[in-house]
């Protein structure tokens, strides 16, 4: 009895030449695929492109120490952006005063101290859950808590905490992923020496994840500065003509005052300038702030990634 040829079969295809084909399609499909991808980046780069460049054409001309430094004026070349950029510089450090120290130390104690269980997954799944949620949400819960039961009316420290509320998930789970990137090891280390472990994670853990820390918390704040819907529930000003002195007292920033700005008439006045031109002007100076918290969380990652090594 003969046994079953397991040699190639006469008139079947070389195993290379099926090998090849298989190659040459899904070198097709990569292709294929790259250029879809590079022709989505290529779009939206465009479309941001365009956007920016009649943003800057409309703008650049308003732009000025006159400009920013002026009080907002029912007459458009007269208007200026003083107290709304205040107003947002001060948002801006209420909103990192808070919303860093708690979410670090909810970081800390879901990702070092809480046990393992129902409980944990619970709270990481709210969360989780929380980073998404629309922004007005937030708004209508500053507005119920902090205007109404608290009453501290519509002041500064109400946007501040208010906007610290729409960052915190994000600032918590940034912080827990730059903890978990800490190997393993520098932990085991620190406690077979006879290091507690508060001292593991406050000499050991934490100065290792802070670049990862700082990047998430300002990118979190980069968010909270063109935020509108949360300040304006909580029923922040659409024209004020004094800058903020204290957390009581009445506020307005600079989305706010660029929507103002852009829901009037477009009657142009003998100069020229609308206010339009004064919304277009005052994007600028919000993109430039935005600009420049990245650059210093990059510049704050780098440096500690430095002092590290």
């Amino acid at each position: 009895m003969s046994e079953p040829s397991i040699g190639p079969q006469v008139g079947a295809p070389p195993a290379t030449d099926i090998q090849g084909n298989a190659r040459g399609r899904g070198w097709i499909k990569e292709l294929g695929f790259e250029a879809i991808a590079l022709a989505t980046v290529c779009a939206a780069l465009l479309m941001l492109g365009v956007l920016l460049v009649d943003i800057v054409l409309d703008g650049w001309p308003r732009l000025g120490m006159d400009f920013l430094k002026s009080l907002p004026s029912r007459k458009a070349e007269q208007a200026g952006i003083w107290p709304a950029f205040v107003g947002s510089l001060y948002l801006m450090v209420i909103t990192a005063c808070v919303s860093f120290p708690l979410g670090v130390a909810a970081a800390i104690y879901l990702e070092e101290y809480a046990p393992r269980g129902w409980l944990s997954r619970f709270i990481e799944l709210n969360i989780s859950n929380l980073a998404g949620v629309p922004s007005i949400v937030y708004g209508l819960l500053g507005l119920a808590v902090f205007v109404r039961a608290f009453q501290l009316e519509r002041s500064l420290i109400a946007g501040g905490l208010t906007l610290s509320l729409l960052v915190l998930p994000v600032v918590i789970m940034s912080s827990r992923e730059a903890l978990r990137a800490v190997p393993p090891y520098v932990r085991d280390a620190s406690l077979a020496l006879g290091a507690t472990k508060w001292q593991t994670v406050r000499r050991q853990v934490l100065p290792l994840s802070l670049p990862g820390i700082m990047t998430g918390t300002i990118l979190a704040l980069s968010r909270a500065i063109g935020e509108t819907a949360p300040i304006v529930m909580i029923g922040a000003f659409g024209y004020i003509s004094t800058v903020p002195t204290g957390l009581k007292s009445p506020f307005t920033a600079l989305p706010i005052q660029i929507y103002n700005w852009v829901s009037r008439p477009h009657r142009a006045a003998d100069t020229g300038i609308t206010f339009q031109t004064n919304a277009a002007a005052g994007i600028l100076v919000l993109l430039a702030m935005l600009l420049t918290l990245n650059a210093v969380a990059i510049w704050l990652r780098n440096r500690a990634q430095r002092r590290l090594k």
